[in-house]
């Protein structure tokens, strides 16, 4: 298989295998061997995460490891919520050309940056929406999947995403270890905003990683009327109601977790 110029030999291999696995041409691969150069190079890249090797496990690998849920390999329309420096919608846009993808972002600056790697990158299956989630009144309803990676705490996340989804449509967040406290908010936030757990599945996206999974909801019920509130109101107010202050190990995060941006 064709390796993309001027990567390391480590990085070649690695998305070698990433298209092993998933399926991918060698065109995939040498548009994401694009991300990571421009990840790697660009000193204004929102991302604490610049050695090429570390790029292409916690934001390239991860990424792509939302390819073992068969919704989002089947979905036609999949809006990427809080994309930061453009991940997991770019490496997903890149092994899903026919299907159309909305990044949405708050901050005009990480806007800026995603748009330039999907320029390097040829994906031209993706908008960049520079909105907060519960802003973007224009994405109620169009969308079969949404994604969130390392955005908010998982009751915030399913209000943000409810109006986003048509009936059937599902939601798939990116998670650390499990945390009990978090889901069992999640699920009630969901029974008041027309949505209910699916699963929970346990993910190894590159050899070493621990602790991630990908948690599932459907959208089950028409998202009722008064949603999406206010933005800032579902972290103020969250559905799932106050949860106690924990530490990042009682959260069920880890090192990796938290520098993913």
């Amino acid at each position: 298989m064709a390796k993309p110029e001027a990567l390391p030999r480590g990085v070649a291999s690695g998305l070698d295998a990433l298209a092993a696995r998933h399926g991918l041409p060698d065109e995939a691969v040498r548009r994401l061997g694009s991300l990571i150069r421009l990840v790697t190079d660009n000193p204004r890249a929102p991302t604490a995460i610049r050695d090429p090797l570390r790029v292409l496990d916690d934001h390239v690998a991860d990424s792509l490891v939302g390819l073992d849920v068969q919704a989002v390999r089947h979905a036609s329309r999949v809006v990427d919520l809080g994309s930061g420096a453009g991940f997991p919608g770019l490496p997903l846009a890149i092994a899903l050309p026919e299907t159309l993808f909305a990044l949405v972002e708050s901050e005009g600056r990480k806007c800026a940056f995603i748009e330039q790697m999907a320029q390097a990158a040829e994906a031209g299956n993706v908008k960049i929406v520079n909105a907060r989630a519960e802003a973007w009144t224009a994405g109620s309803g169009r969308f079969d999947v949404v994604t969130a990676r390392a955005v908010a705490p998982l009751d915030v996340v399913v209000e943000y995403a409810a109006p986003l989804l048509r009936p059937g449509g599902v939601l798939v967040v990116w998670q650390g270890r499990h945390d009990k406290d978090a889901e069992d908010a999640g699920a009630r936030a969901a029974a008041l905003i027309g949505m209910e757990p699916v699963e929970t599945l346990a993910v190894v996206p590159y050899e070493g990683a621990r602790d991630r999974h990908l948690t599932l909801m459907s959208k089950v019920r028409s998202t009722p009327s008064r949603y999406p509130r206010r933005p800032g109101m579902a972290s103020k107010r969250p559905l799932g109601g106050p949860r106690p202050a924990k530490s990042p190990a009682d959260r069920g995060e880890n090192s990796s977790d938290r520098s993913r941006r």
